[in-house]
Order: C-alpha cells, then structure tokens, then sequence
C-alpha cells in the first residue's frame, strides 16, 4: 500500500480521501482554507450543486450515499419564468428521473467529517501548496505563523481546483494547457424560506429566468430557502446595454434593473438589492490541459484537471467520476501498480474532461436562450415521443449525460448526430401539428439509420 499526499481538500480531494482509505492507503490530505467546518457559512459566492448518477455512483461506492441522500432535494423539472412571471414547466426525463440539489458547503462538511472517521487519513488546514517535486512527490507548504512544511508520500493526486498546483508544476514539462474565462460573470443571490419554514417556489425544479445575455437560477436547499446566481456579461454588450456587471454598479442601477427584469423573483426576495451590492462577483473559467498525470507519481482529477462551467450541474459529478475511474483502474491493476493505474486512469478520462467542457458550454446556450423557445420546446416533446416509443434507439443528450454513465464524449457525438437528424425533421411542413405522428416517427428513424 502506498502513502498518498491529497492536495485540496473539497469536494473532490476529501471524497477521495475516503475511498484510498478504505483500500488500505495511508492519505493525507492537505487544505489552504481553515477547516470550513469551523468557520461560519460564506455567503456571497456560491452555486448550488447537483448530484446525478456519475456523483451517486462514485458515493456508493464509497458507502456515502445515504449519508449524502439525507441533506439532497430531488429536482425533477426546469421551471423558466419569463418577464411577465408566467411559468412554464420542462422535465428532465420521460421516466421522472430526478437530479438531487445540494448545498456545496453543506456536503464538503459531511465529506471531510467521513474522511476523518476513515483510520488512515489525516487532515492538515491552513497549508498552501507552495512547491511539488513532482518525480520525488513530496510538497512544500505555506502555514500562517509557522515554518513551512513538507509533506513526503510516493503519489501526489492533485485536488486543488482550477488554479492548482499541482498543475503548474505539471506545466514545465511537455504538457498542454489551455484557460478561457467566458464572457459572463455571476453573484448569488439567495431566496428565502417563507414565514413556516416552507419554500416560496416549488422545490422539487431547478428555476431559470432566461433573458439569452442574462439569466437567473434557482436550486433548493433543504431548509426552504433556494440559492440563486445572477449569470451576466462582465462587460455589456450591444445587443443588451443594460446587463452587465460593469453598468450596473450603483444601488439604484441594481434595484431598476432586478425590478424590471426578474419581477417575480424580485417580489420574493426583500433584500434583492441589498444582496447585488453586497456579494462578491465571481468570474468562470474553463481549463483544458493534458496529460493529467506525471509517470507513477503524481495525477490531477477534478477542476485541476477539467475546470468547466456550471451549466450541465457536472463538475462535481465529473470529478466524482474521475474518483471512480482511479478506483475501478486500481482493481484492474492493482494498488501498488500506480504506473499502470495512472496511465490508463489519463487515457480513459482527458477525452471525457474535455468533452464535458463542450457539454457545459451548450447547455449554458441552452438555458440561457433556449429554454423558452417554442421550437426547442417543440424539439424536447418530439425526442420524449421517440424515447418513449424506442426507448432501445433514442435516448437524449440530457438523458445520457445525466442518468447514465456514458462516457462524456460518446453522449456529445450522439448529441450532435441528434441535432442534424432534429434540423431535418423540424422542417417539416406542418411539424408542429403532426409532431406525434406516425410520419413524424418513421422519418426520425430513417435519418438515425443513415445518420
């Protein structure tokens, strides 16, 4: 068995913790924050999260998923709201399969609690990775008010999010490496409980004000309130002069354009105002890099290795994911093999890293723009019918990303194969009324056969 050094302590970095523990490894697990289980919740800068089937299956396997199922709440639906607060429900499967809405700080706390149940692991706070010597995988760290520290092990798993570490390390050898932020910034804004405890809107739907160069969401948390974002330009852009983050700076500003935009949403929250000028505006990266490992001694898995979006609610599941793959390559080769582990775990995952990326950056389009669009609407109806009728032929590409365990860049090559069969039969004369139709069916088919 091996002594593993962890960097990053969230998500990603405590689960694993849990799960090398539990073969037998020795881990430590070193974190820059003080232990967040002893700080008072932040608030300001957050985005809820979702655990779909790629999350729960790396959960289960570390024995969490019922530890994890108790602080969810099931989302079975987007709900869009448009500028007049009139509704509209979308599910997100024909079979009523639900994503599960976690708080992000909520289940780092129930994560690190179980990794420090596990014998064999050790927790280390307020230590920054300042150094790793990559071929000797030993770290040096920063502490406040003490002597650096080193850290000795015989394999580094970089967990340190998407300006990690142990990543830069990686980029003076022969490594590829992209970072893009996008265009758009975004705030928190929370939602509150009503007076009983009860939330305000329906909790079991993710809720989105689509404006295409704007939008809200909401995901509920367990105690009746929903944490919302705030998505908009860092910079206003022609087409919308009004929405940027670097128009609306002064309080009135805010109030006007929140009023006017989001009037539904605006009526809920007393202190919506109050909440853009207070919380921090966070920006969005996407990071692209390869390979994630260096020989047997050193990897990256989640956002130090595929930073992305929040638009598919996958980065945690991804990195989940990427857990369960290290996991699944040490059964196939054994837990002191790590060169082969490694390089399998690189070869089975970057394809998938990136392909989660191109994933994320589509449904942001798709939530942004699309979702009150009645021919996308009209589209999501047409695919429901044929997986209903061929559940064995057409599956969607929310489907297959979301309760499936496809891997990522097979989902999105069906996904594009899906769009340039839908162009066709959209253009169907008269689609809209024979949507359900047996000519509608059988055209469907025969371009998936030729497709």
């Amino acid at each position: 068995m091996k002594n593993i050094t962890i960097i990053g302590g969230g998500l990603v970095g405590s689960l694993l913790a849990v799960l090398l523990a539990r073969r037998g490894h020795k881990v430590d697990v070193y974190e820059r924050r003080d232990d967040p289980r002893k700080a008072k919740p932040w608030e300001g800068r957050s985005i809820n999260l979702v655990v779909s089937h790629r999350g729960w299956a790396a959960l289960r396997l570390a024995g969490l998923e019922e530890t994890v199922r108790k602080i969810t709440v099931p989302v079975y639906a987007r709900m869009t709201h448009d500028p007049e607060g009139r509704t509209n429900q979308l599910a997100y499967s024909i079979d009523h399969k639900a994503n599960w809405s976690v708080s992000r700080g909520e289940l780092n706390n129930r994560l690190l609690d179980e990794a420090e149940r596990v014998p064999g692991v050790t927790l280390h706070f307020g230590h920054r990775c300042e150094d790793v010597d990559l071929d000797k995988a030993t770290c040096t760290f920063s502490r406040k008010g003490a002597e650096p520290a080193t850290s000795t092990g015989e394999v580094v798993l970089g967990c340190d999010g998407a300006f990690s570490a142990v990543r830069l390390k990686m980029q003076f050898g022969r490594f590829n490496y992209s970072q893009e932020y996008i265009e758009h910034d975004y705030k928190e804004i929370s939602f509150p409980a009503g007076p009983d405890g009860t939330s305000l809107m329906d909790p079991n739907c993710l809720h989105i004000w689509p404006r295409r160069y704007y939008m809200l969401m909401g995901l509920a948390n367990g105690n009746g309130s929903f944490t919302g974002t705030l998505f908009m330009p860092h910079k206003a852009v022609p087409e919308a002069p009004d929405a940027g983050f670097d128009v609306i700076r002064t309080e009135e500003q805010a109030d006007r354009f929140l009023r006017t935009h989001f009037p539904d949403a605006y009526a809920l929250i007393p202190n919506m105002t109050e909440q853009y000028m207070r919380h921090p505006q966070a920006n969005l990266v996407v990071v692209r890099c390869s390979p994630w490992v260096h020989g047997a001694t050193a990897a990256l898995l989640g956002d130090a290795a595929h930073a992305i979006v929040p638009f598919y609610g996958e980065g945690m599941n991804a990195g989940f994911e990427d857990c369960h793959v290290l996991c699944k390559q040490l059964d196939k080769h054994g837990d002191n093999n790590w060169g082969a582990v490694l390089e399998t775990y690189n070869a089975e995952r970057v394809a998938n890293g990136h392909a989660i990326a191109d994933l994320s950056m589509r449904n942001f389009i798709e939530m942004r723009d699309l979702v009150a669009d009645p021919r996308f609407l009209l589209r999501k109806k047409i695919e429901g019918h044929l997986q209903a009728k061929h559940p064995d032929r057409w599956m969607p590409l929310y489907s297959q990303v979301k309760f499936t365990d496809i891997p990522y860049v097979d989902a999105l090559r069906e996904g594009r194969r899906h769009d340039r069969i839908m162009e066709q039969v959209l253009a169907m004369p008269g689609i809209a009324e024979k949507w359900e139709s047996e000519e509608v069916e059988r055209k469907a088919l025969e371009l998936l056969d030729k497709a």
